[in-house]
C-alpha cells in the first residue's frame, strides 16, 4: 500500500541539513525539464529567461537549490544531449558548483539521479569535442531526496524536496511513466496533446497531491515545506498550512521561483516585458512577500 507519509518521512530524515542565517541568500527553483532543444523540449521557450535570471542571481551572491526535474530524463534517453543542447546554462551552473552554491534534489523525471554512480558517470565530466578529451563539469556534485535549511540562530527549518512522494504513481511507478513518455507521449506532446500522468496536467492529481503533503505538514508541527512537481505556484498566508510551491520554469513565457533573503521568502516571476519604445527586456514581478520565515514557525 502506497504512503505519502512513509515516503516524506523517509526523505525528511535522510535529508541533507544546510545552515544558514539572515545573511543568506536562496534562489529556488524547480521543473526546468531541460531538454535537447527538439519541438519537444519545453524548457527551450523559456531558456533565456532563465538563463538571465540565474545569472542575476549569481551576480547578487545567491545559492541556487533546484528542487528536482531540472532534466528532463524521460523524453530523452541520456544527459548529453541536454548538455549540448543548453551548454550556456550549464556553465553558469558550474559557476555556482565551484562556490559550494549549488544544491541539488531529484525528482521523479530525473530519478536516475539518485544513483551516485549514475551522476558521476555523466555528470562529472564531458567529452568536449574542442579539445578532444573529457573535462569537468561538476565534478564531486552530489544529488539528494531532499535538503533542509536550519537557521543557524532560530533552529527553524525549510524542508525542500521535490514533492512526487505525495503521488503515488510518478514515484512508485515512475519507469512505467519513463517508458509511456519515451514512447508514445513525447511524439504527441510535438503535436501539443499532454501527458495524462502529469499531474501539472491532471487537476485531480494535482489535489491529490497537494491535500497528501499539507497532510503530511500539519503532522510535524507545520514544518515550513517548499516542493514543485505539480508546477503550481502556493504562497500561503501565515497560520495556514505552511505548503509552499515554486512552480515550474515552463509555464508559458514565463518562469516563478522562491526567493529566501534577509530572513523572509517571496514567490517570484520572471518574465518578458515590452518598454514604452517597443524593445524587450526581461523584468522580476514580486507576486507574494516577503513575509518574514518566523512569521511560519511551528
Amino acid at each position: 500500500m502506497f504512503s505519502a507519509k512513509k515516503k516524506l518521512d523517509r526523505a525528511y530524515n535522510n535529508a541533507k541539513v544546510v545552515a544558514f542565517d539572515d545573511d543568506s541568500k536562496f534562489i529556488l527553483f524547480s521543473d526546468c525539464h531541460r531538454g535537447d532543444n527538439s519541438f519537444a523540449d519545453d524548457f527551450a521557450n523559456n531558456r533565456n529567461i532563465y538563463y538571465h535570471a540565474l545569472k542575476h542571481y549569481y551576480v547578487q551572491g545567491f545559492d541556487y537549490a533546484e528542487l528536482g526535474d531540472g532534466d528532463e530524463l524521460w523524453e530523452n534517453n541520456s544527459f548529453e544531449s541536454i548538455l549540448y543542447a543548453h551548454k550556456n546554462v550549464y556553465g553558469l551552473m558550474q559557476l555556482f558548483h565551484k562556490q559550494n552554491r549549488l544544491h541539488m534534489i531529484w525528482g521523479n523525471h530525473d530519478m536516475v539521479y539518485r544513483d551516485p554512480d549514475y551522476v558521476k558517470k555523466h555528470l562529472h565530466s564531458f567529452f568536449d569535442p574542442k579539445v578532444g578529451a573529457d573535462v569537468e563539469l561538476f565534478g564531486d556534485i552530489e544529488y539528494h531526496e531532499a535538503i533542509i535549511l536550519k537557521h543557524k540562530d532560530t533552529q527553524q527549518e525549510v524542508f525542500l524536496t521535490h514533492g512526487h512522494q505525495a503521488d503515488w504513481w510518478n514515484y512508485t511507478f515512475w519507469k512505467w511513466s519513463r517508458f509511456m513518455v519515451r514512447v508514445l507521449w513525447k511524439p504527441l506532446n510535438v503535436m501539443g496533446i499532454a501527458d495524462p500522468t502529469s499531474p501539472a496536467k491532471n487537476y485531480k492529481e494535482l489535489i491529490k497531491v497537494e491535500r497528501r503533503t499539507k497532510k503530511w505538514i500539519t503532522e510535524n508541527n507545520n514544518i515550513m515545506t517548499v516542493v514543485g512537481h505539480t508546477h503550481r505556484p502556493r504562497f500561503p498566508e501565515p497560520g495556514d498550512v505552511a505548503f509552499f510551491n515554486d512552480g515550474s520554469c515552463v509555464h508559458p513565457r514565463s518562469i516563478t521561483g522562491i526567493e529566501i533573503e534577509n530572513g523572509a521568502i517571496s514567490l517570484i516571476k520572471w518574465q518578458i516585458a515590452t518598454k514604452e519604445d517597443g524593445t524587450l527586456q526581461i523584468v522580476r514581478v514580486l507576486l507574494e512577500g516577503p513575509r518574514r520565515l518566523l512569521d511560519y514557525k511551528g
